[in-house]
């Protein structure tokens, strides 16, 4: 029996091994970005890297050369890539587990094992104790006292792995839109926590109804994307992406499509108050219909607002079913009209060349965003960058833009730094001139973040908080901001809490974003794209935003721009 080919889950995690192992060996950078790069595009790609790499294709993927492409065949033949096999002997193996530490990257797990001897858990968590960390550099008391406390709480216990939405959405639609296009298909859906628009996901759930149920779960169970097929049945089947994604799909009778597409939707505490509510007025709710107790009759809906109006509710938006008082309001039939990805008119927290780390020229952007139907984009560069008159001189970029796309306008913005000290890195006289500030703390996240933000807000000169906690999802927690003091001053000054789109950051979360948007807070949903492609990410926060139960009217840039200049003035 042939040996099954790698996922390309295993030859991701071989690269990023690879490049933490080559980061802690302080080999060139470049190569440290290749490998992550690729890692991140083999994790996503639907199709089988190991299969394209023995044909010679893998190479055409983006972000793969032909070195990655050889390094894969090595997996293939002989396990693993000889280039990791090499790092792995010269670095001790308890010096990768430091890097699942809080605040603790490739470079300070270096330290510890260099500077310090220490290559263990135990005996980072002892030198911890004895206070020893604190005298590296960079490392200061409560960097130390953070890392012990993830000692203490077990830190190397893994939970059972999470995907970002960003990553999870594009790959569920992919398969629901292969599925809808087989003859036998009828109707198709996403169901579970992405249809809801959580920030991140496990399982990814399909619910269809088709004309030939086994037609379509061997379509599924025998797609080109489908790495293992961990269970198959006559109307229900689970497979394993290339990708690492788990999918489950159920093929259901159409008269009782919308019960199960409710059921599987979720979320659990919606579910459970569902059927409270129900069970009040003599009902039993299961995901094959409802039932009258008294009499044993199911009654069955081919679709969700058919369930909800027999219940006595209002259609309930998926981003809302968490339990969280939408079924009372549903029943009253007051739940708001919720924001869409049509209303934005214009982007408010960008990036072009003139950051080092975008992608794209100031043209190249603002025709992007004129091509989406927006009427403005407020380019926002790292104020860091634009020191030394290079401010002034993207300003006479920004003006040669302008006559190219007119009537489309590209705003004069900046994204400044809030300093460890609360001071904004960019002055005053220089503020002024601008018409979009973005303020944002990049750094010293556990130095007052809360005291740091307010002193931000309250100068006259400072739009828009960006990205209120800092947080990376699945990767960084975020500063320990207390948003009601920050909602508070933001409601009183009318300064901007925006909800950035960014797949692993989404922040605000939804439930600061709800407690800001009924505050009166001016909340816009921003992209923060440094790239074209980054654009897109403003669906995120629109889901993000309907999950805060936010509306047309409290989004800022649902405005023209000459509204929106109104309000700061």
């Amino acid at each position: 029996m042939a040996k099954p080919l790698p996922r390309n889950a295993e030859l991701a995690d071989q690269l990023d091994l690879l490049a933490d192992l080559s980061e802690i060996l302080d080999e060139e950078s470049f190569k440290v970005i290749a490998y992550r790069r690729a890692a991140a595009r083999i994790r996503e790609s639907p199709l089988p890297v190991a299969e394209l790499a023995l044909e010679g294709k893998a190479k055409e993927l983006p972000g793969i050369g032909r070195t990655i492409e050889n390094k894969v065949v090595e997996v293939v033949n002989v396990g693993e890539m000889e280039a990791l096999t090499r790092r792995r002997q010269r670095v001790p193996a308890g010096v990768v587990d430091f890097l699942r530490l809080p605040g603790v990257g490739p470079k300070t797990a270096a330290r510890f094992w260099t500077q310090l001897g220490i290559t263990s858990l135990p005996s980072l968590k002892a030198a911890a104790d004895d206070g020893r960390l604190r005298e590296l550099p960079g490392m200061g008391a409560r960097s130390e006292e953070k890392i012990l406390k993830a000692l203490e709480a077990g830190v190397g216990e893994q939970d059972e792995p999470r995907r970002l939405l960003g990553t999870a959405l594009p790959a569920v639609r992919r398969v629901a839109a292969e599925l809808e296009a087989h003859p036998a298909s009828t109707a198709v859906s996403e169901a579970g926590s992405a249809r809801r628009r959580r920030e991140t996901v496990r399982d990814l759930d399909l619910i269809a109804t088709s004309s030939d149920a086994a037609a379509l779960i061997a379509a599924f169970c025998d797609g080109k994307w489908v790495a293992e097929v961990i269970a198959r049945g006559d109307t229900k089947a689970t497979v394993v992406g290339h990708d690492g994604l788990r999918f489950d799909l159920r093929v259901v009778p159409p008269e009782c499509y919308g019960n199960v597409l409710q059921h599987f939707t979720g979320s659990k505490d919606h579910n459970i108050a569902l059927r409270e509510e129900a069970q009040r007025r003599g009902l039993s709710i299961s995901e094959y219909g409802v039932t009258t107790v008294e009499t044993g009759e199911v009654v069955t809906h081919e679709s969700e607002d058919e369930l909800y109006a027999y219940l006595g509710y209002g259609p309930i938006a998926a981003e809302l079913r968490e339990g969280t008082h939408e079924i009372a309001a549903a029943r009253e039939r007051a739940l708001p009209e919720l924001v869409e990805l049509a209303d934005l008119r214009g982007e408010m927290h960008c990036h072009s060349t003139w950051s080092a780390d975008g992608k794209n020229t100031i043209e190249e952007m603002a025709r992007a965003a004129k091509a989406r139907g927006y009427r403005f984009m407020c380019l926002t560069d790292h104020s860091h960058y634009l020191r030394d008159g290079r401010l002034e001189a993207q300003w006479e970029e920004i003006a040669a833009v302008n006559a190219l796309v007119k009537p489309f306008r590209v705003l004069r913005g900046i994204e400044a730094n809030i300093r460890a000290d609360g001071s904004l890195d960019v002055s005053d006289d220089l503020l002024v001139q601008l018409d979009w500030v973005v303020a944002s703390l990049h750094t010293s996240f556990d130095r007052s973040p809360t005291e740091r933000i307010l002193g931000a807000i309250d100068n006259p000169h400072v739009d828009c908080i960006g990205h209120l906690t800092g947080r990376r999802l699945l990767k960084r927690e975020g500063a320990a901001v207390d948003v009601e003091r920050v909602v508070e001053r933001a409601a009183e000054t009318g300064t901007a809490l925006e909800i950035n789109s960014q797949a692993d950051r989404l922040d605000m979360r939804d439930t600061h974003a709800r407690l800001a948007g009924e505050a009166g807070v001016r909340i816009p949903i921003t992209t923060d794209a440094h790239s074209l492609g980054a654009l897109d990410y403003s669906e995120l926060g629109i889901a993000q935003a309907r999950r805060a139960w936010l509306t047309k009217e409290q989004v800022l840039n649902t405005r023209l721009w000459r509204e929106i200049e109104k309000l700061r003035a």
